[in-house]
């Protein structure tokens, strides 16, 4: 039987559904994992996605997007296939998509995240593995040394870090990507015990609004403006994406220190290159034990591999016994035109 998702110059296709799996060039039909702009691009004559994202794709696509949205396992037949979402746990609306055809299972994972003890996230559904005879993963940290504290422990370490800030007069400048890190930040630190108040960057308030919109009780947040007097605030935190580091935005908070939240903060090298004064590793993709766990639960003995360290997981499996390759995509760049500055 030939394979139901095979690589087009446009992305990855499935033939007898007809449609394309977060496409990176314009096609009449995408399916999308989910709202970051590396999959979620614009051009596409219709679009299918979980319903909670299609408030953040709107968002990145403009009101007049050709939109439509299932619920988690809802059945969608499209052409000779079987469709439907289920949670990956990365961020609202993150699906992977479970194909059927004659029998045969794939699911492509698009981005996710493997809660284990100790994490936090309360902003989306959590990763389920699904059955299949084909799994098609992300790779992103897929390298043994990537493997995560449970997120508690982290925004311990953030709050400690905050603390410290305040209580030498100066505010901290938390940096993180607007769309799904920042809201676990947000979640996680705008707690009734926190060190000081906590603002946000527009860009954060945006999609701040989208999950609200969804249904997800993100804490209450004051939306940095260039009213805002930071001079009368002490010890605030303010969660903002990258690019507003070294920025004139950034020096309108006076005195404060710079953090940057990220799973590539494993690597020291990657924490000197972004010259933060803190690097915290927080992410909401799989670790490598992550990986493993999701792949193994899946029960696939075929699985292919996507953006990332795909050749480091694809040996660790063909070792392991299972058959596996991998896909080039262009994924990779959650940023992608989307993460301005003030």
């Amino acid at each position: 039987m030939p394979d139901l998702v095979t690589r087009r110059p446009q992305g990855l296709y499935c033939d007898p559904g007809g449609f394309y799996i977060d496409p990176w060039l314009p096609v009449e039909r995408a399916v999308i994992t989910h709202a970051h702009a590396d999959h979620c691009r614009p051009g596409h004559a219709a679009y299918l996605a979980q319903r909670d994202a299609l408030g953040l794709m709107r968002a990145r696509l403009g009101d007049d997007a050709p939109l439509d949205g299932l619920a988690y396992g809802e059945l969608r037949r499209i052409g000779d296939v079987t469709l439907s979402l289920h949670p990956a746990g990365h961020v609202l609306g993150s699906a992977q998509v479970r194909i059927e055809h004659r029998g045969e299972v794939w699911v492509v994972a698009g981005d996710y995240f493997v809660s284990g003890a100790g994490d936090c996230n309360t902003t989306c559904a959590p990763f389920e593995p699904v059955r299949c005879d084909v799994f098609v993963t992300e790779s992103t940290f897929g390298l043994p040394i990537y493997r995560w504290a449970p997120q508690t422990e982290v925004i311990a370490e953030m709050r400690a870090w905050w603390a410290d800030c305040a209580a030498q007069g100066r505010h901290a400048l938390l940096m993180g990507y607007s769309l799904g890190k920042a809201q676990r930040l947000v979640a996680g630190l705008a707690t009734a015990d926190a060190p000081g108040p906590v603002l946000v960057h527009g860009a954060v308030a945006r999609l701040n609004a989208a999950y609200r919109q969804a249904g997800v009780a993100l804490p209450a947040v004051e939306t940095v403006t260039p009213e805002t007097n930071f001079k009368s605030l002490r010890g605030a935190l303010v969660i903002a994406p990258p690019a507003v580091q070294g920025s004139r935005w950034a020096k309108a908070l006076g005195p404060h220190s710079d953090a940057f939240a990220s799973g590539w903060m494993r690597l020291r090298g990657a924490r000197r290159r972004r010259g933060v004064d803190r690097g915290f590793v927080f992410s909401d993709h799989a670790d490598w034990p992550g990986l493993l766990r999701a792949i193994g639960a899946t029960g696939a003995q075929r699985v292919i591999v996507t953006h990332g360290d795909e050749g480091a997981l694809v040996r660790h499996l063909i070792e392991s016994g299972l058959q596996a390759e991998a896909f080039a995509t262009e994924y990779g760049d959650e940023t992608l035109g989307v993460e301005a500055a003030a």
